[in-house]
């Protein structure tokens, strides 16, 4: 087994040590359920299951079955929760207490929760373990489109002009800066040269990266492998970085994580996430940029130019290129725009 498969079966091993947490705070039957989903869901899956159950079964304990704790919960207790229920859980997300904090659902985390509840009923449903499953006549909650939000060509300059040379940090960070500029730089060039997501930039290794023909391998959601390409200046961004860990001493020597923290351990997502919010405020201030919002602008950048829908979503790994149409979408205004005068309606003879 390579060390890439390693990683990502640390990671699997402990969503699974979670679930088996998650588990002991829910009712017994939930357990059935999770083993019934295992073999077309990843862990992470289920462990998402868990943590929105955690909040369904609360509700139900304190609003729908007053006094019955959690565990106390059966099947037959399901076979009780009408539609009416559902909707007033879905209203009760909008602003809802849970262990002592203030919590607030938008409407996509409703669809996903109400998508969770579905998932269960249907299960025991198909299963004859329950005679009626209401959940099938609550509507999804409306989606409204969500603003596509992402660097502009001269943000994406700066922001790596930021990341080399510290122009606008505060003066405090000048002495940490110098320790990573070289390794931020990398990763934010990865970001925006490739459209990698942080899960697959987090879990890369050394011997993920292939010079000799500009390509790197990553595992992507579901566990499933791609090898990806890059530019020669993402090359060159990787190279400098991999020429400082080379000459450093103190970086293990059966360490294999391409990206390391200064503890010379595997950088972790969280670590990411907070050095490109560093970066980008200073470039972008009223945007919101995170990793992901870097994949937008490599697939934005993609898009505009190939025009062409079905490579943007091949190199992104979206498995259905409606997803990619979604994200994507409102930069055809672009194509619109070019092509407005291509009709001709009244036709002049040439002179």
């Amino acid at each position: 087994m390579n060390n890439d498969s390693n990683y990502y079966l640390e990671r699997n091993l402990k969503n699974i040590d979670r679930i088996s947490e998650l588990l002991d705070e829910l009712p017994y039957f939930c357990e059935d359920f999770l083993r019934g989903v295992e073999n077309r869901t990843s862990a992470l899956t289920r462990l998402n299951y868990c943590y929105d159950l955690r909040i369904f079964f609360d509700f139900l304990s304190h609003k729908k079955f007053r006094g019955k704790e959690v565990r106390e919960i059966t099947l037959e207790d399901l076979e009780k929760v009408t539609d009416t229920d559902i909707e007033i859980y879905l209203s009760y997300l909008s602003h809802y207490a849970f262990r002592g904090r203030r919590l607030s659902c938008d409407e996509r985390a409703k669809a996903r929760k109400l998508s969770t509840v579905r998932s269960l009923f249907k299960y025991f449903f198909n299963k004859g373990l329950i005679e009626v499953n209401h959940t099938t006549k609550v509507a999804t909650p409306k989606l409204h489109e969500k603003e596509i939000i992402r660097l502009e060509a001269d943000e994406v300059s700066a922001i790596l002009d930021v990341a080399e040379e510290g122009c606008g940090l505060p003066s405090h960070a000048d002495g940490y800066h110098e320790k990573t500029k070289i390794r931020d730089t990398a990763i934010l060039t990865l970001f925006l040269g490739t459209g990698i997501r942080i899960s697959e930039l987090v879990g890369l290794n050394n011997e993920s990266i292939n010079f000799t023909d500009h390509s790197f391998l990553v595992t992507r959601k579901g566990g499933n492998q791609a090898i990806l390409y890059f530019s020669e200046e993402v090359g060159d961004a990787l190279a400098a970085y991999i020429a400082q860990k080379e000459n450093d001493k103190r970086v293990p020597p059966n360490e294999h994580a391409l990206f390391l923290s200064l503890q010379y351990r595997r950088i972790t997502v969280r670590a990411v996430e907070n050095l490109v919010k560093k970066y980008a405020k200073i470039v972008s201030p009223l945007k919101k940029i995170t990793p992901h919002k870097l994949r937008s602008t490599y697939g934005t950048s993609l898009y505009r130019e190939t025009g062409d829908i079905y490579i943007v979503a091949d190199v992104l790994g979206h498995k259905d290129v409606n997803t990619t149409r979604k994200h994507y979408a409102a930069i055809t205004e672009d194509h619109r725009r070019s092509v407005a005068g291509a009709v001709k309606l009244h036709k002049r003879d040439e002179t």
